[in-house]
């Protein structure tokens, strides 16, 4: 096993500059993907991602539940301070290594096979599942707008089509290439920022009353069934943690990004903090704009938002900021979908997914990986279709994306800390914070793991079991399964220019 330095070249009286075409190339990569992001665009796809629109306001009734206002708004604020520095010590490691494999890759080569290997897995369950929950959720609001509008009744099979067509729209903006996913990241940008400054301005100046201070701050409400309040409130940072989730898409699209050993590192962090700020405001000034909250959560909309924002500004207003709502999960759910499809192309290329050869495959004419795109909103539709049957189920999915994903973001972090000096950081570096910020994340990751293994709700039936450790299991178990299958194929190379990748390069152009 090698850790391979990154390096450097810089004219006289320059700064240090990465030819990151030619730092992929010793990575074992020939650049196939069209490098046109920039540094902007790969901050707004992860801001997009982990949109603040979309989880708060998709999990809000979750958290008026579980511990309610005052673990929403404190659970907000030291979850994401923990979450910024697993963002940071990220970061740092993806800065040495900017490939669309992102987590698995790194943990390969700071680990081994099977340390990426799994990595791998449970990124990519992470992925899909974050796919499936951010439609799903979107269909859900999108139910709640037809509501107010139209008296449309959001039955779980008419959600379903709406979440399937959401599906289609996503695969075929992704289809397009990456220079489209930028434009409308950016874009998103801006209509997250106007957006929650547009809902926060609305709801405290429309309003006649408001909730008190000690109330949004203070309040602790239960309705899990469970006694213990330290359990409820450990639950309850599920809203947080959920949302806070899918920032590695910066690392995902390094291969198409300018600079992309500096600009991918800064996109991973600042889409953090700048999330971190936007979301408290958000969630505090929806919790102050709280008319009725049994009525919120008891809404015929089905979603407690909704009838928060229908209370406090009537039809019209409400159905407006809906739609603001609804547009920014759409923007998320693109970029999430930018996200896996090359999680799939890379962990495809490296032969380590059934149907490899065709997965991989990259369009000539967009430079995108095409059946890597249906290959996402495919598995996502059918990891959300027990929501047909199950009202419980789409908090299954969210717990699925959390399970996956959070422990895949650790595992790199944690084997550049057992590496020690034999790690060479790239550009973006942590220095000497490197390491106690490093085992903070660790520490975080492994406690936060724990817990939303734990059953939500007393008592535990099949309705209301936390389904997100059968989830686990499952994917692990099938890695495990195929390893045994594909171990003699799976490889991450070790430099561009061996007799399998020549031999492989042009099956990946069609």
């Amino acid at each position: 096993m090698s850790i391979s330095p990154p390096r450097w070249s810089a004219g006289a009286g320059q700064k240090p500059v990465l030819d990151e075409e030619e730092r992929l190339r010793e990575l074992g990569y020939q650049p196939v993907l069209a490098r046109r992001m920039g540094g902007f665009g790969n901050f707004a796809i992860s801001f997009s991602v982990i949109s603040i629109l979309s989880g708060c306001m998709t999990l809000y009734g979750f958290g008026m539940n579980t511990g309610g206002p005052a673990v929403m708004l404190w659970g907000w604020a030291g979850v994401g301070l923990f979450v910024l520095c697993v963002g940071m010590a990220l970061a740092e490691v993806t800065s040495a290594y900017p490939t669309s494999g992102a987590l698995y890759y790194m943990a390969d080569r700071l680990g081994g096979r099977k340390w990426g290997w799994y990595t791998g897995w449970l990124n990519l369950l992470g992925l899909l599942g974050a796919i499936a929950g951010i439609d799903y959720g979107a269909a859900l609001f999108l139910g709640a707008f037809l509501n107010l509008q139209f008296g449309f009744d959001p039955t779980p099979e008419s959600t379903f089509l709406i979440f399937l067509g959401i599906l289609l729209l996503h695969a075929t903006l992704n289809l397009f290439g990456v220079k489209l996913v930028s434009v409308l990241n950016s874009i998103s940008v801006w209509w997250h920022i106007g957006g929650v400054a547009l809902i926060v301005g609305a709801i405290v100046i429309v309003p006649d009353s408001h909730q008190s201070p000690s109330f949004v701050f203070t309040e602790f409400v239960n309705n899990t069934g469970w006694e213990n309040p330290f359990y409820v409130a450990a639950i309850g940072l599920l809203l947080a943690q959920y949302t806070f989730s899918g920032y590695d898409a910066s690392a995902h699209l390094s291969e198409e990004t300018s600079n992309a050993s500096v600009t991918a590192a800064r996109g991973i962090v600042r889409a953090i903090w700048a999330s971190w700020i936007a979301g408290f405001v958000l969630l505090t000034a929806l919790t102050f704009a709280i008319q009725d909250y049994d009525g919120a959560l008891n809404s015929e909309t089905g979603v407690p938002p909704a009838q928060i924002l229908l209370d406090a500004l009537g039809s019209d207003g409400a159905a407006a900021l809906l739609l603001v709502v609804i547009v920014a999960q759409l923007f998320c759910g693109n970029a999430e979908v930018a996200a896996a499809s090359r999680m799939v192309f890379a962990f495809s290329r490296d032969n380590a997914l059934p149907g490899s050869t065709l997965w991989r495959k990259v369009s000539r004419r967009t430079q995108t990986p095409v059946p890597a795109v249906w290959l996402s909103v495919g598995f996502a539709a059918v990891l959300a279709l027990p929501s047909l049957w199950s009202t419980t189920a789409y908090g299954a999915v969210t717990a699925i994306n959390v399970i996956g994903i959070t422990p895949a973001y650790i595992i790199p972090v944690y084997l550049k800390l057992r590496a020690g000096d034999r790690f060479e950081p790239g550009p973006w570096t942590l220095g000497k914070w490197s390491k106690p910020i490093g085992w903070v994340a660790v520490a975080w990751v492994v406690c936060v793991t724990v817990l939303f293994l734990l059953p939500q709700t007393n008592p535990v039936t099949a309705d209301t079991m936390n389904y997100a450790s059968v989830a686990l299991v499952s994917v692990l178990t099938l890695a495990t399964v195929w390893w045994f299958v594909a171990r003699r194929s799976y490889s991450t190379p070790q430099s561009y220019g061996s007799a399998r990748e020549q031999a492989e390069i042009s099956d990946q152009i069609v």
